[in-house]
């Protein structure tokens, strides 16, 4: 029951048709009793900074979950954010503060990382290809090195976007072995496709799956489909892998934490979720 007390989280994007944060945090805010709700807003580009700034003067705002297409125009209406954000250049998570202050910081790449490790795959040390320098690949570079990986290659067509982001890397992580430019995935221990391929039928692979070895660990982000082809190529060579839902179930439990609400766990989040 939402009422004059119930926190609000804003979800804000645009469109909001696809948006399953919601499916997932209020079943668990009811059932644990919690006194908030996450309501989806659509909000079109033109109208964003001056809805944000009225959005953060509600006396009853908690915070926000930010998604396309305000994840990197969010980062300069703010007044802290973490090393994350500087590295992806862009936030999906805002809090108001007691003081009144808007903080930032940047998940996705928590929730691929965790992922990764709950699956038991050793990240410390290891050599990782990333594929897609965008919002989403900046975030999981910035988590990739923030969790001690010892060489990141990255690859984007898009020269300059590839380029910047290995600039924002070295700044914050200055000891990490960065490699740009090449999209042969042999001889990685992890690789990530954080592109949007995938998402339509008769996409091409984002890499060449036959020079990804059997031992390799591969990821995605694409969530349109549970197991996108490449990802069913790659179980095909015998590779272990995960799914990009497994990204925003991981995630959450550190927005939890973030927002400063009860601590829980992607399997609970999983089995109350409305959406599989």
């Amino acid at each position: 029951m939402i009422s004059g007390t119930t926190k609000i989280i804003a979800h804000l994007g645009f469109p909001t048709e696809s948006f399953k944060a919601p499916l997932i945090y209020n079943p668990y805010f009811e059932k644990h009793g919690i006194d908030a709700v996450v309501v989806p807003m659509g909000c079109k580009t033109q109208s964003y900074p001056e809805f944000f700034r009225l959005l953060f003067g509600l006396s009853n705002i908690h915070g926000a979950l930010i998604t396309m297409p305000h994840k990197v125009s969010t980062v300069d209406l703010l007044d802290e954010v973490s090393v994350a954000v500087k590295v992806a250049g862009s936030c999906n998570a805002v809090v108001l503060s007691a003081d009144g202050r808007l903080a930032g910081d940047m998940f996705d790449g928590e929730g691929f990382v965790r992922g990764v490790a709950r699956k038991g795959r050793r990240l410390r040390g290891a050599r990782v290809m990333l594929i897609g320098c965008g919002g989403v690949g900046s975030a999981i570079a910035a988590s990739l090195a923030k969790a001690g990986v010892a060489e990141l290659a990255l690859y984007d067509s898009r020269d300059a976007t590839m380029r910047a982001l290995a600039g924002r890397l070295q700044t914050h992580y200055q000891v990490l072995k960065i490699v740009l430019g090449s999209n042969d995935p042999a001889g990685f221990d992890i690789v990530v496709n954080a592109t949007p391929l995938g998402m339509n039928p008769g996409d091409p692979m984002p890499v060449e799956v036959g020079r990804i070895a059997p031992s390799t660990f591969v990821g995605e982000v694409v969530m349109k489909e549970t197991v996108t082809p490449f990802l069913a190529a790659a179980r095909a060579r015998g590779c272990e892998t995960q799914i990009g839902l497994d990204m925003l179930f991981e995630q959450i439990p550190v927005y939890l934490e973030f927002f400063g609400f009860p601590a829980s766990s992607a399997d609970e989040l999983r089995k109350l979720a409305a959406v599989s």
